[in-house]
């Protein structure tokens, strides 16, 4: 398929923003699949190219974050490799029931996020206590679950990340983001993988959106870092709301 320069610019700046709001809370591609969807992309080809750009955008935040400090090294181990398996066996998972099917459940969980952001209290010892017992079991099945369901649906797959690591692993909302760029950005390689192998991947579109995703993940992680929890709770309220409206929609919309 073949886009002009003016289409393709403007995709590009998509991704831009979308690669901010994706390093401060998940749920960039509310932005960028949206569009690439109306610039007349076919589902599948719109899939494996938002993939080509949401890659790049996530390893950059995964990166402005490391060097601050904010993941651990020896967590992320064994997160990444088990985000990226778990996102092969979504994606051919797939293959075997409708995604649609899940839209119910995905819409309770997201509601389950509002309310877990809402009404828990701030953090009392952000830095230096002690994690929960069972936090590191908690996180590899976080790992390998948040990245199967991103393989296979993936919808707030990044904002369900976040929380469990909070909820689960007791991390604060900043580390939690950061470390959650690790199964992230796994997660979206894998599914990239199966995508560009299929042939369904226009890298003469992800590229450039990759360029601007890049951008938008490196400001993305300054705003997060720079702003604290208070406003990536902000920004994950933003971005739970349109998931609940989105998937709303494709439940019960006309």
């Amino acid at each position: 398929m073949d886009l002009s320069i003016a289409k393709i610019a403007l995709l590009a700046a998509v991704a831009f923003v979308a690669g901010v709001i994706d390093a401060i809370a998940g749920g960039g591609g509310l932005v960028s699949l949206p569009a690439l969807l109306a610039a007349g992309l076919p589902p599948h080809i719109a899939l494996g190219t938002n993939k080509g750009q949401s890659t790049f955008g996530s390893l950059s935040a995964l990166i402005q974050y490391a060097r601050a400090g904010l993941v651990d090294a020896r967590r992320a181990r064994w997160m990444l490799p088990l985000g990226f398996g778990g996102s092969l066996a979504g994606a051919a998972l797939v293959l075997l029931m409708r995604p649609e099917q899940l839209r119910p459940l995905v819409l309770v969980l997201l509601l389950g996020v509002a309310a877990f952001l809402a009404f828990r209290p701030p953090v009392a010892h952000p830095e230096g206590h002690s994690p929960p017992r069972g936090a590191a079991l908690w996180a590899a099945l976080i790992a390998f679950g948040c990245g199967m369901y991103d393989g296979f649906f993936g919808p707030g797959a990044g904002t369900f990340l976040i929380v469990a690591l909070v909820g689960l692993v007791g991390l604060t909302l900043t580390r939690a983001t950061a470390e959650a760029k690790v199964v992230n950005w796994a997660a979206n390689l894998g599914a990239l993988i199966v995508f560009a192998t299929r042939g369904v991947t226009l890298w003469r579109i992800a590229l450039p959106m990759a360029g601007a995703s890049i951008a938008g993940g490196y400001v993305g992680a300054r705003i997060a870092m720079k702003g604290g929890d208070r406003v990536i709770r902000y920004v994950v309220f933003a971005v739970v709301a349109a998931l609940v409206a989105k998937q709303a929609h494709a439940l019960y919309g006309s």
